[in-house]
C-alpha cells in the first residue's frame, strides 16, 4: 500500500536517512521508533507531500486517503464539535453543497446529494463525533464551546478527535498521548484496536505501542528497517544484535545483573498482594528490556539526603482546591521508601494533590505537617515552562549549589547526555525533550528525600524512560507519580491511591483492574458518570440515526425492485425484440444488471445496519 524505494531524505545539511525500502501494506500497523532528531516527523512530512525526497521514491495508490494529526490548533470562535465534524472532508463538501443547493432551489442536484449524503453515513456523523470527543475526555457542555476556551493541550485531543473522525486508509499519528491523561490513553489504545486501516504511529510509550502496532519500523545509522511484532519483540531482537559484540555483551550481562538484584530485593519484601506480584512480573520483564539499552546515552542516579525524617510529609483531614473544594478529608502520609501512584479520571485532583504537597497551593481546611529534614523533590510542566532560557545547564546546576566545581557538575550532566558544549548551550536552544531532561537533573542534584512527580515523561525519548525508570527503582526516599506511562508505574511503584467522588483513598488492584474498570466505564467518579451518561445519550442518537437509515433503505428498496420489475416486464415482452417497439434490448439488460447490483448493495446495507441496530437494543 505504501512503498519506499532506495529513499534517502535530508534536511538541511543533516542527511536523516538514505537508501532506505521498506512497505507498509494494508492495515499493518507500524511503530515508528528512533533517537529524537533521526526524522521520524519528518517523514510523516514527507508522505504528507511537504517536501521532497533528496532520491529514491515512495508510492501508493493515487485513491489512498490519508489522515494525519496536526500539533497545533489555532484559536477561533468555531465550536469544538464542528471543528472535530470537519475533519470528514467530503462529508463537509457535501453538506456546503446542500446548503447551496437549497439556496439556489437546486432540487435535481439536491436529490443527487441528499443520496451522497447517505451513502458516506452522513446520518450518524454527529453522533460519532460526539462519541469521539466524550472518548477523549470532552463532556457534552464541551460540544458548543469555541476554541479559544480551551488550553493547547486540549485543542490537541480536539485535533486528535477531528483526526479520528476522517474515513482514512493510512492513519499517521505523532505523538497522539502527548497530552492525554492515563483514562483517555486506555480509551485510546482500545480504539485503534479496531481501526480496520493502516497506521503509523510515533511513540515513546512502550505500553502504548505494544497494545497498539504489530510491526516496528526502527530508524538508526540512516537506515530504517522493518520488523514484525510489537515494540518488546523488537527489543529482544535489538539485544541480541548489540549482543554479537564481547564488549556489549559484557556491558549487558552487568546491567542483567543489577536488575536480578534488585528483583531479589523485592521479592524479599514483598507481600502476596496482587499489586506486590504485579511489579514483581513487570520487574521480571525489565531484566529482559535492560540489555537492549546498554547503548543509551543516559545514566544517572538520584540521591537522597544524608538526613530524613518519618514520617516525611502528613496531611490531616485536608480541604484541596482553589476556591472550592476538589478534594476533602485528605488524610495521607508518606514515609521513607513509600511508592506511590496517583490514579484518578481526568479533573479529579491528582495535580491539585501534588501541587498542595508541594505548597503551591494552600489548603482551604486541615493540617500539614513537614518533616524537619523534609527536602521534596517536584517535577511539573511548569518546571520544564520556568527554565531561564539565557542560562546554560550549567549555569542552572550552579544556581543550586554556588560551591560545586564546574568538572562536579559536568560530569553530574553527562548522566542526562549534556556533554562537552552540549552543558554550555543556552537553554532557548533546547528541544522540549532537552528542556524536561534538565529539570529532572535539577531536581536530582538538590538530592531530595520526598519526589513528587507529574507526568515526568513528556517529551522523553525511550532510553531516557528507561533511564528514568531505573533511576526510581534505585532512589531509597518516598515517590508519589502520577504518569499515563504504564511501564514506568509498573516498575516503580508498589501501591495506588486513587482520588474517586472527591475523595482520596486505596485502590486494590493493579493496573490491568484500573483498565479493565476505565474501559467499562466502571470507576465511581462524577465525570465518569457524566461520561456515561452523555454516551448513553450518544447512543440514542445513534440508534435514532440507524432507524432514520434504514426506513430510507427500505424505501429506496421499494424504488429500486420497482423498476427492476418494470425492466423485466419489458424484458419478457415480445415487443422488446421488435426493433420498432423504442425499446433497446442490450440498454434493458445492462439496466437489468445495474439495478441487481444496486438492490444487493442496499440489501447488505440494510442488513448490516439491522445488525447495528442489534447490537444496542
Amino acid at each position: 500500500m505504501l512503498s519506499f524505494n532506495n529513499l534517502s531524505l535530508r534536511r538541511g545539511s543533516n542527511l536523516l536517512f538514505q537508501s532506505v525500502s521498506f512497505t507498509i501494506h494494508k492495515r499493518n500497523k507500524v511503530g515508528l521508533v528512533g533517537a529524537n532528531g533521526t526524522g521520524k516527523t519528518s517523514l510523516f512530512k514527507m508522505i504528507q507531500g511537504e517536501f521532497e525526497s533528496d532520491s529514491g521514491d515512495f508510492n501508493y495508490p493515487p485513491d489512498l486517503r490519508i489522515s494525519c494529526l496536526d500539533q497545533e490548533v489555532p484559536g477561533s470562535e468555531e465550536h469544538a464539535l464542528s471543528y472535530v465534524l470537519s475533519g470528514d472532508h467530503k462529508l463537509a463538501n457535501i453538506q456546503n453543497a446542500i446548503k447551496k443547493a437549497e439556496k439556489e432551489e437546486d432540487y435535481a442536484a439536491l436529490g443527487d446529494l441528499h443520496s451522497q449524503f447517505e451513502d458516506h453515513d452522513g446520518f450518524s456523523a454527529k453522533s460519532r463525533a460526539e462519541q469521539l470527543m466524550v472518548g477523549l475526555g470532552f463532556t457534552e457542555s464541551d460540544f458548543s464551546k469555541a476554541l479559544n476556551d480551551f488550553s493547547g493541550g486540549w485543542r490537541v485531543r480536539l485535533n486528535l478527535a477531528k483526526t479520528l473522525m476522517q474515513p482514512s486508509d493510512l492513519l499517521l499519528l505523532d505523538e497522539p498521548t502527548n497530552h492525554l491523561d492515563l483514562d483517555t490513553i486506555i480509551w485510546l489504545g482500545n480504539w485503534i484496536k479496531s481501526f480496520q486501516g493502516a497506521l503509523l504511529l510515533i511513540s515513546h510509550d512502550r505500553e502504548f505501542l505494544d497494545e497498539c502496532v504489530d510491526h516496528i519500523a526502527h530508524i538508526h545509522n540512516q537506515q530504517i528497517e522493518l520488523y514484525s511484532g510489537n515494540y518488546t519483540q523488537f527489543e529482544a531482537r535489538k539485544a541480541a544484535r548489540l549482543a554479537e559484540l564481547e564488549s556489549n555483551y559484557n556491558k549487558q550481562q552487568r546491567e542483567i545483573a543489577h536488575m536480578q538484584s534488585f528483583v531479589r530485593r523485592f521479592k524479599a519484601k514483598a507481600t502476596k498482594a496482587r499489586q506486590a506480584q504485579s511489579r514483581i512480573k513487570a520487574l521480571e520483564r525489565m531484566e529482559l528490556i535492560a540489555p537492549a539499552h546498554i547503548d543509551s546515552p543516559f545514566s544517572f542516579n538520584i540521591p537522597e539526603t544524608d538526613k530524613i525524617s518519618n514520617p516525611l510529609l502528613t496531611l490531616e483531614g485536608a480541604v484541596l482546591g482553589y476556591k472550592t473544594s476538589i478534594v476533602s478529608d485528605v488524610k495521607v502520609s508518606f514515609r521513607p521508601g513509600d511508592r506511590i501512584g496517583l490514579l484518578g479520571v481526568n479533573g479529579a485532583g491528582k495535580s491539585t494533590l501534588i501541587k498542595s504537597l508541594n505548597g503551591d497551593i494552600d489548603l482551604l481546611d486541615g493540617l500539614k505537617r513537614e518533616g524537619k529534614n523534609l527536602v521534596v523533590g517536584y517535577f511539573s510542566q511548569h518546571q520544564v515552562d520556568d527554565l531561564d532560557l539565557q542560562k546554560n545547564a550549567i549555569q542552572h546546576i550552579q544556581s543550586i549549589d554556588e560551591r560545586a566545581s564546574e568538572a562536579e557538575i559536568r560530569n553530574f550532566l553527562g548522566g542526562f547526555n549534556f556533554r562537552d558544549n552540549k552543558a554550555k548551550d543556552a537553554i532557548k536552544n533546547f528541544s522540549g525533550g532537552e528542556k524536561a531532561r534538565l529539570a529532572l537533573a535539577k531536581i536530582a542534584f538538590r538530592k531530595p528525600n520526598l519526589l513528587l512527580m507529574d507526568e515526568p515523561t513528556n517529551h522523553l525519548d525511550m532510553d531516557m524512560r528507561q533511564a528514568l525508570t531505573v533511576a526510581l527503582q534505585d532512589f531509597e526516599g518516598a515517590i508519589l507519580l502520577i504518569s499515563h506511562d504504564r511501564h514506568l508505574l509498573a516498575n516503580t511503584v508498589d501501591e495506588f491511591l486513587i482520588i474517586d467522588k472527591g475523595k482520596l483513598s486505596r485502590f486494590n488492584g493493579d493496573l490491568e483492574d484500573y483498565r479493565t474498570l476505565i474501559l467499562k466505564g466502571s470507576v465511581n467518579n462524577e465525570s465518569v458518570k457524566d461520561k456515561k451518561e452523555a454516551i448513553s445519550k450518544l447512543q440514542k442518537k445513534e440508534v435514532k440515526s440507524i432507524k432514520t437509515n434504514i426506513i430510507s433503505l427500505e424505501k429506496t428498496l421499494k424504488r429500486l425492485q420497482r423498476k427492476l420489475s418494470e425492466v423485466n416486464d419489458k424484458l419478457n415482452s415480445p415487443d422488446s425484440y421488435n426493433e420498432d417497439s423504442g425499446n433497446n434490448f442490450h440498454d434493458l439488460l445492462r439496466e437489468q444488471v445495474n439495478l441487481i447490483s444496486e438492490i444487493e448493495n442496499a440489501e447488505q446495507e440494510w442488513l448490516e445496519l439491522n445488525q447495528k441496530l442489534d447490537e444496542f437494543i
